[in-house]
């Protein structure tokens, strides 16, 4: 089994980014780093998170993992609502209820 952890680090390494910035752009310490440098079974999205920071594309370590990790990644959402009409009415609805609403406030005073 491969060590996620060890090949993880090794990446961070070569990459010169310090340790310290990529703990800061996680939200951790460093002690949480090492910590992780020593975990055989690292999460995916952190592992795709510092591959973000340090600019190193995981996908050809990991080729298993990932193609695991896109299959669930790939959810069909229903986007009967994605189109520029719908948006546009939905705009001007919304803006003559508010004009409708502003004249019923200020003819009140």
């Amino acid at each position: 089994m491969v060590h996620r952890g060890e090949i993880v680090e090794q990446a961070v390494r070569r990459s010169g980014v310090p340790i310290t910035t990529i703990a800061k752009r996680l939200g951790r310490s460093r002690r949480w780093m090492y910590l992780m440098f020593d975990n055989p079974d690292v999460p995916i999205e952190i592992i795709t998170r510092i591959g973000q920071i340090i600019y190193y594309d995981f996908h050809s370590d990991f080729p298993s993992l990932f193609q695991k990790f896109q299959a669930v990644e790939q959810v069909s959402y229903d986007l009967k609502h994605e189109g520029e009409e719908y948006w546009k009415n939905k705009y001007f609805a919304l803006l003559e209820e508010y004009n409708s609403l502003l004249k019923k406030f200020t003819t009140e005073k």
